[in-house]
């Protein structure tokens, strides 16, 4: 993980991280051919490739769920590859949520 970059402020006040560096959460629904095509790993192979944390599993009905945290660009990179998936997926459509990061480290496929 690339080390935070601070903003130099007035004595007395924390400094903060800038907007680039921040962690940002996004959980990714992904719908269409999505199980069995090898999704899950292409998915954590991704995400390990650009720094992001999180994980990603099968849904019961058909889709395939993930939450990603991360530097802003790197979850961008990783959900722009949840809407074409690996090559012999079919994405319908993918429903992106914004949540609080909760500091996860390392990806898993559950």
């Amino acid at each position: 993980m690339a080390p935070l970059t601070f903003v130099a402020q007035k004595p007395g006040r924390q400094s903060e991280p800038m907007a680039d560096e921040r962690r940002i959460r996004r959980r990714a629904i992904v719908h269409g051919r999505v199980q069995g095509v090898f999704f899950r790993d292409s998915t954590r192979e991704r995400a390990n490739a650009h720094g992001v944390a999180g994980w990603v599993t099968n849904r019961p009905d058909g889709a395939v769920e993930a939450v990603l945290e991360g530097p802003p660009d790197a979850v961008q990179r990783v959900l722009r590859f949840l809407e074409t998936g690996p090559p012999h997926a079919s994405v319908d459509h993918v429903d992106v949520t914004e949540e609080q990061p909760e500091g996860l480290a390392g990806f898993s496929v559950r």
